[in-house]
């Protein structure tokens, strides 16, 4: 069996920046196993298979993200390394793409400036005191913290760009939280906001730029400072750019992609 493998830098103009997602264009899907056998061979925090789907259905492919460790249920920037290839290498001429996932109906679209723009849910947070294990992991952390429960994640709010910039989270102690990861946010010095995002019990320590952490942190800076158009920095080591709004009960995430790497993996 010969598999065609792609690999993206999402959320970034140049190659070295933004975050590498590979991404694995199949004709019909394989068993689960062997998809995270190859996620966890690629070694990156996501790769991406997508499948076609017949003429008349709702959406146009089917698209499921594996981590090294996990599958999990939602993926921005492996979504936008998808599309980049489908619309640049698999010659897709329509204008948008839409995508059926584990999170409902997705769908990714080119904007004039040659920008992808993803389509996702608007997600619900809920307010609650921080776990122990997160006060533990992070000296930092204040005594209030929001649990993402769509997308098993936690999300605390610090100081300033700076608290964010400096965390170094105890990654043992989060490793206990399983498949919860932690975003980490702050107003932004030069952008409207920043994050950072950690997961080492999904297999991800530090994600250098995730998409769909934006779900939760556009609405919450939406409101917190009052306007609908966003722009965020991921301000991990790689960096990221993101251009969001908030558009009702969903979000826009738009980023910028540059490829890296095509291949073939031999079965």
């Amino acid at each position: 069996m010969t598999l065609p493998i792609y690999q993206v830098d999402a959320f970034t103009s140049e190659v070295f920046g933004g975050n590498p997602a590979a991404v694995m264009p199949l004709d019909q899907w394989l068993p689960d196993n062997l998809m995270l056998s190859l996620a966890a061979e690629n070694n990156l925090s996501e790769t991406a298979f997508f499948v076609p789907l017949p003429a008349g259905e709702d959406a146009d492919f089917h698209i499921r993200w594996f981590t090294p460790g996990t599958e999990v249920p939602l993926c921005g920037h492996a979504t936008l390394a998808s599309a980049w290839i489908i619309f640049n290498k698999l010659g897709w001429d329509r204008e948008q793409i839409r995508l059926r996932s584990k999170s409902g109906p997705l769908s990714v679209r080119q904007s004039d400036d040659g920008w992808l723009v993803l389509d996702f849910p608007n997600l619900a947070y809920e307010k609650q005191p921080t776990p122990a294990l997160i006060r533990e992991a992070l000296e930092s952390a204040p005594d209030t913290a929001f649990f993402v429960p769509n997308d098993t994640n936690y999300m605390v709010v610090l100081k300033d760009e700076d608290a964010v910039r400096s965390a170094q989270p105890d990654l043992r102690k989060l490793k206990q939280l399983g498949n919860q990861g932690l975003i980490i946010t702050a107003p932004g010095n030069n952008c409207d906001f920043v994050s950072r995002y950690f997961a080492p019990g999904a297999g991800i320590d530090e994600d250098p730029v995730t998409g769909s952490i934006h779900s939760v942190l556009v609405p919450y800076w939406s409101e917190q400072l009052g306007k609908t158009e966003l722009e965020a920095r991921q301000i991990s080591a790689r960096g990221g750019v993101l251009r969001c709004e908030l558009k009702g009960d969903r979000v826009d995430i738009a980023g910028q992609a540059a490829f890296f790497m095509e291949g073939a993996i031999h079965l």
